[in-house]
């Protein structure tokens, strides 16, 4: 019998790219939750319209599944977290709750929850799961932190009074096919990307703030691969793992890098008027080697051209459109 996965949110950047993953699969059963978003046009993907904070529409989509992945989230870029930080408090803290208490009324036998690393302090020294011990956090990140650290202590609940297995992801900065392209919504990735590859030949870039800020990023495929061996190779009740690349850039020095692999000659400027988050950030995913085998495989060039690629063929090149 195959094993019945639902993937929360997978319109989504993150989303997406594991339910078309694990659609590969012919051990698996794939269905994705959608709601203002068009479902996904993938003949064995089954789409299920779902608002995620209705205790009825979830306790529906919930029944009879194995595995929940959970990749739906309220997400945007620096601004909003700075203008809207209650963007990612309320709705966040609510679909968690019905997935999860479902979940459990369900018998579900796993649940995959991505969290973030934003708890973590500002620091040169790749943090551990152990280095956040409740300390404050940077105040852009208040409301976001504090909710994701409210969600994963709920999965560590509901695994000690249940019988479904949990695990916590705290990765680092994704990027890859499907993320954010539109420079509204978002990261300084997806935004680098469609501003490097729509610049006309001798063009400025402009990054927001003075880009000292680091960032550790990982190759969405590689996050798809953690996903994959977490299901298949968790054996507890409940791990709470860093996945992430191990090390940070600049903005400054990722932007510069983008360019140079775009092929075009591009001045880099500053706008200091923008709003950026400044810190620096890089996890230590030792312990999702050693409990899951689990090993980043994409380097940041060879990432930052795929996506590239990826963006010529579906968004910016010639004939691309929207990603279907």
């Amino acid at each position: 019998m195959r094993t019945k996965i639902l993937v929360c949110g997978a319109t989504g950047f993150i989303g997406r790219n594991i339910a078309e993953a694990l659609a590969g699969d012919d051990a698996c059963e794939v269905y994705g939750t959608c709601l203002n978003s068009p479902p996904l046009n993938h003949p064995k993907i089954k789409m299920l319209k779902c608002d995620l904070t209705s205790k009825t529409d979830v306790a529906r989509v919930v029944a009879g599944m194995d595995v929940i992945v959970q990749a739906a989230a309220c997400t945007s870029g620096s601004k909003e977290i700075l203008s809207k930080p209650y963007y990612h408090v309320t709705d966040n803290a609510i679909m968690n709750s019905l997935i999860f208490r479902a979940a459990f009324e369900n018998k579900v036998k796993h649940v995959l929850f991505f969290s973030c690393t934003v708890m973590y302090p500002s620091s040169d020294v790749p943090a551990k799961e152990e280095d956040f011990k409740g300390a404050e956090m940077h105040p852009s990140y208040f409301g976001s932190g504090w909710t994701k650290v409210y969600i994963e202590k709920m999965c560590e609940f509901y695994s000690r009074i249940g019988d479904t297995k949990y695990t916590v992801m705290r990765h680092s900065n994704i990027y890859g096919p499907y993320d954010k392209f539109d420079l509204e919504r978002s990261h300084v990735f997806g935004a680098t990307i469609t501003k490097v590859l729509a610049a006309k030949e001798g063009g400025e870039i402009v990054v927001w703030g003075g880009g000292e800020e680091k960032r550790d990023l990982l190759y969405v495929d590689d996050l798809v691969d953690f996903v994959k061996l977490a299901i298949s190779r968790q054996t507890s009740r409940f791990e709470l793992l860093n996945v992430g690349c191990g090390s940070a850039i600049a903005v400054k020095d990722l932007v510069a890098k983008i360019i140079a692999l775009s092929g075009k000659k591009l001045k880099l400027t500053f706008d200091l008027t923008k709003p950026t988050i400044k810190t620096g950030l890089c996890v230590d995913a030792s312990k999702a080697r050693r409990t899951l085998g689990w090993e980043k495989r994409t380097g940041l060039d060879e990432g930052i051209l795929k996506t590239m690629k990826w963006h010529r063929e579906h968004i910016s090149g010639p004939g691309g459109g929207k990603a279907k």
